[in-house]
């Protein structure tokens, strides 16, 4: 960064989510080394793991955050020719916009998921209950498909880090301490409504259908697959799984991984959808019913 040429062409532009803060503290080290003229913008990315690409060309905004106006304008230019609307704010309401964002995400994911807890005790179809929720234009659709839980590198790790945000400023971020246990508890529930069915999981053999976190990807970071096969094995079940895209990870070990939802089944005690893969629309086919046990 010593190198960086004339005022003229010195910018930092910070794309990653970083705590709230981080610019500030980039600012100030930038000026006790005396490179005031380096500009520092906040320009959060909004990529969703899978369709980066098509998030990158049609952004829904582009949030950027400056210290000095000029510094924001030549960020904004860059995305002249883009169709979205181009947020101007301050350094850290910019850092803290990627981290509600997602962590508001990750709230409808557990609303929805009590949701379905509850419309299973009352007798009502969660995914009807989703769609008569979702046509309401201040709501919509997103992110209230009930399942599993939320994974991945983003979620988890934001959500984790905004409610240590808040403590560490004083504040006790409750909606957030729900969000976790709601998600963590959600995995539990998997494991008791096989018991329910099956006894004791012991010599069962259990098909962990999708491994990754989501679809459309191969990234196992916090899946629930892994909780999932760890707690299965903890219980003494044979556990065996199938994705297209992962064939094996360190932290599925004693998973038999195999090439083909049959394959996966053949045999099994029970099966369960983890990654809403569209290879698994049609699971509940003939040909699974019998090659299962």
């Amino acid at each position: 960064i010593d190198d960086l040429g004339d005022p003229g062409d010195s910018l930092l532009v910070m794309k990653s989510t970083v705590p709230v803060g981080t610019g500030e503290r980039i600012r100030a080290r930038l000026d006790d080394r005396g490179l005031e003229h380096v500009g520092y913008v906040s320009n959060p990315e909004f990529l969703a793991e899978g369709r980066a690409i098509q998030d990158f060309m049609s952004p829904d905004r582009v949030v950027i955050g400056a210290f000095e106006a000029p510094h924001g304008d030549e960020v904004a230019a860059l995305y002249a020719d883009f169709d979205a609307p181009i947020v101007r704010m301050s350094v850290p309401s910019a850092e803290m916009v990627k981290l509600a964002a997602n962590a508001f995400l990750a709230t409808r994911i557990s609303f929805i998921n009590e949701i379905a807890n509850v419309s299973e005790a009352v007798g009502a179809d969660v995914e009807d209950v989703a769609k008569g929720v979702g046509l309401d234009h201040r709501l919509g659709p997103h992110f209230l498909r009930a399942g599993i839980g939320f994974g991945g590198s983003c979620f988890p790790k934001d959500v984790s880090f905004l409610k240590l945000l808040a403590g560490n400023s004083g504040y006790h971020f409750q909606l957030l301490n729900a969000v976790i246990e709601v998600n963590e508890l959600q995995k539990r529930r998997v494991v008791q409504k096989l018991k329910d069915h099956l006894g004791s999981l012991r010599g069962k053999t259990i098909a962990l259908l999708g491994l990754a976190f989501k679809p459309n990807t191969d990234d196992m970071r916090e899946a629930p697959s892994i909780v999932l096969a760890s707690r299965l094995q903890a219980e003494g079940a044979d556990v065996r799984g199938w994705d297209p895209f992962v064939r094996g990870h360190p932290s599925l070990d004693g998973v038999v991984v195999h090439d083909t939802v049959l394959d996966a089944v053949r045999d099994a005690d029970a099966a369960v959808i983890v990654t809403e893969w569209d290879e698994l629309s049609t699971l509940a086919s003939a040909e699974v019913r019998e090659a299962m046990r």
